[in-house]
């Protein structure tokens, strides 16, 4: 028996299935021209008496930056695997894993172990160490099958790509580079809030034209800003869209190419600002857009709209968290029927959860897709600079910008036009407490379940003062409309924004009945705890058993002391949980007691003081 003839079973294979130069694959054998891997493999010898490690085959490619696929091939099927995987030198699988090991340090990578003389006698199998494991797992198909054949680099990028630690470690490495991409755009380009996530979506949309992709290294000074701009204008007049709103799209990008610091080298070196952002979104992001999938890039692109303004003040909105935009589909038991309307869409956050959702959904096939995308997503912005994003949020998220407009929701051609697409679901986080008649956060809750059809499902988040205190639309609303449902959401839900909201879910067209009960939640505690850098986070991994339990506590409108209730109401009344719920005694502690006493204490130590710097004042 001979490991060369394995090897060649392999290098054929490759061959076959794609592997080569040709097809921008590199397979090298024994060693590597890749510095960061070579310096890996420094130490990585399988006896662990030092020395350099020498893998069969090493595999990487450009389309996929992370990720290595490294190869150990064995003569003999008896050497294919030990049964703890600690024996690297006599074993294929076991010194494929070794080498993972130590390529992981930098890389997601996928170890290969080949075994036998013959096509008909030869194994494969396949693990995935993600990077920054020491833990090897097998590398699963779509059918969660164990990988036992080669297949295509794409193929097994994919299968590794659904590892849960995979995709958590790209997610965190695409937040650390948005946070410093963030840095340096205010350090170094010099570009206002609203400016960057303009500039970032630019140049994601940009690097999808192949000659601006593969020639903007070579671009100097103020040509690289001109070539952007004709590359990003190329690939939206290209898009299958209106004129009038291509233009409107393109419109908040012509800054570009009139900026003074973007072309210009930076201190001490050759290079522009501009060079730097594109290379390293290009290397960073971009590959993750068609090789990975919608979502890893969402969370990058949503991670950078949050450090603009620290909130998303400086974009003029408060970003909508995406747990909540995930949340709305979970209520609206969304179906890939539905056609999905957002009056306020902002950078488009309810609009791509419902794309996505539908097009998650099982049964749903390639022209169902096709329609989704053009036909099931209404989307209105007025303001340009949110449209250009939520247009561009679209393309890089999976398109769906068809029926996105640039204008007011009032407006009565819009509205005539979004009523023709006969929307069945509506999602919308409104404007909170603008100033001007008919801009009250009801206004734009009645004006969005006006446009759905008949039974049509209404979900809004509104801060809570809408819910507690008297206004006219409330009657005017539940003529038209029932109230199905509210949900007290939590207090930092919006953190650092410090405002306390509730969701409000509607059926439309059907008159609110005051016999009919509505179901109220205290939905105060989602899991997500306040980080320095990043925001709320659910840094313990309840959410989903705190989402289940919602979900089901509002499909089967329950009742339970201290977390539900059904109440009838009109609308004179109150619409939160806190007005109707009863305590449950059981979880109160001496704790919580103390605290109450304590705040009501300082409470009246402090009432004189306020009181008299309030007539002072």
């Amino acid at each position: 028996m001979s490991e060369r003839k394995t090897e060649k079973l392999i290098r054929d294979q490759l061959d076959s299935l794609g592997y080569g130069e040709a097809h921008g694959i590199l397979v090298e054998e024994q060693k590597s021209d890749n510095k960061a891997i070579n310096q890996l493999l420094k130490n990585a010898s399988k006896t662990g008496k030092g020395g350099k490690g020498a893998p069969e085959f090493i595999v990487t490619s450009g389309a996929f930056p992370d990720m290595v696929v490294v190869f150990e091939c064995k003569a003999d099927n008896a050497c294919h695997q030990s049964p703890n995987l600690d024996k690297p030198v006599e074993y294929a699988v076991d010194g494929a894993v070794h080498y993972a090991y130590h390529l992981a340090k930098r890389y997601n990578v996928i170890a290969v172990a080949a075994s036998g003389q013959t096509k008909k006698d030869l194994k494969v199998s396949a693990y995935m160490v993600p990077k920054g494991s020491t833990t090897a797992k097998p590398l699963t198909d779509f059918s969660d099958q164990p990988v036992m054949a080669l297949e295509t680099l794409e193929t097994m990028h994919n299968y590794a790509s659904r590892d849960p630690g995979v995709e958590k470690r790209r997610v965190s490495d695409l937040m650390s580079f948005a946070r410093d991409l963030h840095n340096f755009m205010r350090d170094y380009a010099k570009l206002s809030e609203s400016e960057k996530p303009l500039l970032i979506s630019e140049i994601l949309i940009a690097l999808q034209d192949r000659s601006f992709r593969s020639g903007f290294g070579d671009m100097r000074g103020a040509q690289l800003p001109v070539k952007l701009t004709q590359a990003i204008t190329g690939v939206i007049e290209d898009s299958d869209i209106p004129q009038a709103k291509k233009t409107a799209m393109l419109h908040p990008y012509s800054f570009i190419t009139a900026h003074p610091t973007l072309g210009v080298p930076m201190k001490g070196s050759t290079s522009t600002p501009l060079q730097k952002m594109v290379a390293d979104i290009d290397e960073h992001v971009f590959p993750f857009i068609t090789k990975v999938g919608e979502d890893i890039v969402g969370r990058f692109y949503g991670e950078f709209l949050r450090y603009t303004g620290g909130d998303g003040k400086g974009l003029g909105i408060v970003l909508t968290p995406r747990h909540v935009t995930e949340l709305f589909c979970d209520l609206a038991e969304l179906t890939a029927d539905d056609v999905v309307l957002d009056t306020c869409c902002g950078t488009a956050g309810f609009p791509i959860s419902a794309m996505h959702r539908m097009l998650n959904l099982s049964g749903v096939t390639e022209a169902k897709r096709k329609n989704i995308k053009a036909n099931q997503l209404i989307g209105i912005e007025q303001q340009p600079n949110m449209y250009a994003l939520a247009a561009s949020n679209m393309i890089l998220r999976g398109d769906g910008k068809a029926n996105l407009f640039q204008a007011s929701c009032f407006d009565a051609e819009v509205t005539k036009k979004v009523k023709a697409l006969k929307p069945t679901v509506g999602f919308i986080n409104p404007p909170y407490s603008q100033k001007g008649g008919d801009l009250h956060e009801f206004n734009f809750i009645e004006h969005m379940l006006d446009c759905l059809e008949k039974n049509g499902r209404g979900i809004v988040i509104v801060p809570m003062g809408c819910a507690v205190a008297p206004h006219a639309l409330k009657e005017r609303i539940l003529k038209e409309h029932t109230l199905e449902a509210v949900m007290s959401m939590p207090d930092e839900l919006f953190y650092p924004v410090g405002t306390v909201t509730c969701i409000m879910v509607f059926k439309a067209h059907k008159p609110h009945d005051i016999k009919h009960k509505t179901w109220f939640g205290y939905w105060k505690n989602d899991g997500f705890m306040k980080t320095k850098n990043d925001g709320r986070l659910d840094k313990k991994g309840t959410w989903d058993s705190i989402r289940e339990t919602w979900l089901e506590q509002f499909r089967d409108r329950e009742s339970t002391a201290g977390e539900c209730v059904k109440a009838s109401v009109t609308h004179a009344d109150e619409w939160c949980a806190e007005a109707y719920l009863e305590t449950d005694y059981s979880k109160i502690s001496r704790a919580d007691f103390e605290t109450e006493v304590r705040k009501f204490l300082i409470h009246k130590l402090l009432a004189p003081t306020s009181a008299a710097l309030g007539c002072a004042v």
